[in-house]
C-alpha cells in the first residue's frame, strides 16, 4: 500500500470512526432503531423485500408509537435503496435509521447510510433494538495488519489469512506420513528412512502452499505466525522450507494443540501479545523519533497553532495525530488581514476574539473539525499524515501533554 492509499485508509476510518461515535450516544424509547449492514454480493432487491416483509411484520407491534417509529425508518431505509441498482457498493455498506429521543419527550429521525468500510461486510444482517449496532463497523475500524497463518503437524496443515481481527483459512493439505510403528517386512532403517522422506514431502506441500498465497503479497504483510505442536513446527522451520523472504517475516512461532481450520484461530489467540506489540510497533517508531529530536534535535513541532504554522510554510514531513483527538478548530478573520484560528472542544461554545497583532476584536468565521483542517492542509503540502495509537506511554502522551498534535520537520523553522 503506498503512502497515500495508507493516508486515505486512515482518513476514512476517522470519518466512520466519527459517524460510529455520533451513533453510540443515540437511543430510542423501544425497539425502534434499524440497522441493517448488506455484503457487497447481496442483491439490492432481495435487501428491499426483506425491509418491506419487516415493514408487513411490523404491523403486529403492540405500541403504536414504536410501531409507528419502526415503520417509518423502515420506509425511510427504503427510501435509500432506490438509489443504488443491482448491488452495494464495494466492500457493502450499513445503514442506521430510527427515531431517536431528542429530549423533552420529544424524538427525531434520523438516517445515516455508511459506503464501502474498510473490509468487506460478511453476511446480511438485520438488528432492532433501542441501540445501534455498531460494533462490527467498529471492529473493521480498529483492525489493523496483513498477517500469514500456518498450522501444522505431521498430519495435516492449514494456511491463512489474519486480516484485521477476521481469520480466513484458504489451503489445507493432509500428509502421507505412517506411524511410527512400522509394518511387519520391513527394516527399522528402511522404515525411518521412509518416514523421513514423507515428513520432508510434506513439509515442502505446506511450503508451497504458503509461498504461493504469501510471496505476492509480502509487501503488504505485517508478518506470519506459524503454530502448530513441538516438534513439528521447529522443524518446518529450522529446514528453511518457506521462500526466503518469508522466512525473515515469521513473527513468532506457538503451540497450538489443533490444526484444522480452528487451529488457525488458535494460533491468534496464542499470538495475542506479539499481535498487540506488532500493532503499534510503526507508531512507537514514530513517536521515538518525534521523542528524540524534541530532546537533540530541531526538527520537533507540537501543539495545534506551532503545527499548523509550520504545516503552512510546508516544512511538516510527517504530521503525527493522536487517534483519540476530538477537537474543533475556529477561524477569525481580522479586518487587517490578520487569520488566526482557536483549537476548541467539540461541545465548547465559540468565544469572542480579540486579535493577537492589532488588538482588533473580530467575529468568528467557520468552524470545523480540527483533523479535516490538518489533513486538508497536509495533503495541499505533500507532508504525511501518521495516526497515533494511545495504547502506548508516548502515544498517550501525544494527546495528554502536547495537545493531540505534532509534527517532524523537513528542516528546522524555530517555529
Amino acid at each position: 500500500m503506498s503512502e497515500s492509499e495508507a493516508e486515505q485508509t486512515d482518513k476514512q476510518k476517522y470519518e466512520f470512526q466519527k459517524v460510529i461515535e455520533e451513533l453510540e450516544d443515540y437511543r430510542g424509547s423501544g425497539t425502534q432503531l434499524v440497522t441493517i449492514y448488506i455484503p457487497p454480493d447481496k442483491q439490492i432487491s432481495d435487501v428491499v423485500a426483506h425491509v418491506t416483509q419487516e415493514h408487513s411484520e411490523a404491523s403486529n407491534i403492540k405500541s403504536k408509537d414504536t410501531r409507528t417509529n419502526v415503520q417509518d425508518a423502515l420506509k425511510s431505509i427504503k427510501d435509500r435503496l432506490k438509489y443504488y441498482e443491482v448491488y452495494p457498493p464495494d466492500n457493502g455498506m450499513v445503514i442506521f435509521s430510527g427515531a431517536i429521543d431528542s429530549g423533552g419527550g420529544r424524538t427525531e429521525m434520523i438516517t445515516r447510510v455508511l459506503e464501502s468500510p474498510p473490509q468487506p461486510i460478511q453476511s446480511f444482517r438485520y438488528h432492532c433494538d433501542s441501540e445501534f449496532l455498531t460494533q462490527p463497523l467498529a471492529d473493521m475500524l480498529t483492525d489493523k495488519g496483513l498477517f500469514g497463518l500456518i498450522v501444522l503437524d505431521r498430519r495435516e496443515a492449514n494456511v491463512g489469512w489474519l486480516k484485521g481481527k477476521r481469520v480466513e483459512a484458504v489451503k489445507s493439505a493432509s500428509s502421507l506420513v505412517p506411524g511410527k510403528q512400522r509394518k511387519g517386512g520391513q527394516s527399522a532403517q528402511r522404515f525411518a528412512r521412509l518416514r523421513l522422506e514423507a515428513i520432508d514431502n510434506f513439509y515442502q506441500e505446506v511450503a508451497g502452499m504458503a509461498n504461493d498465497l504469501f510471496v505476492e503479497k509480502r509487501h503488504d504483510m505485517n508478518g506470519i505466525l506459524v503454530g502448530g505442536p513441538s516438534p513439528t513446527k521447529d522443524e518446518f522451520l529450522d529446514g528453511d522450507y518457506l521462500h526466503h523472504e518469508l522466512g525473515d517475516m515469521v513473527l513468532g512461532k506457538f503451540d497450538v494443540a489443533y490444526t484444522d481450520e480452528s487451529g488457525l484461530h488458535d494460533l491468534v489467540d496464542a499470538a495475542e501479545e506479539v499481535l498487540a506489540e506488532h500493532e503499534v510497533l510503526q507508531d512507537k517508531q514514530v513517536m521515538e523519533e518525534f521523542f528524540e529530536e524534541l530532546h537533540d534535535g530541531e526538527r520537533a513541532t507540537y501543539g495545534f497553532g506551532p503545527t499548523r504554522e509550520n504545516l503552512m510554510m510546508g516544512a511538516v514531513d510527517q504530521l503525527l495525530i493522536s487517534e483519540d483527538l476530538r477537537k474543533d478548530v475556529v477561524a477569525y478573520e481580522c479586518p487587517n488581514g490578520h487569520d488566526e484560528y482557536e483549537f476548541l472542544d467539540p461541545n465548547e461554545e465559540t468565544p469572542e476574539h480579540t486579535c493577537s497583532r492589532c488588538g482588533e476584536t473580530v467575529e468568528a468565521g467557520e468552524r470545523e473539525d480540527a483533523i479535516d483542517h490538518l489533513i486538508e492542509l497536509a495533503n495541499q503540502r505533500g507532508s504525511e499524515t501518521v495516526f497515533i495509537s494511545t495504547d502506548f506511554e508516548k502515544g498517550d502522551q501525544l494527546l495528554t501533554a502536547f495537545g493531540g498534535v505534532a509534527g517532524l520537520l523537513r528542516y528546522s523553522t524555530g517555529v
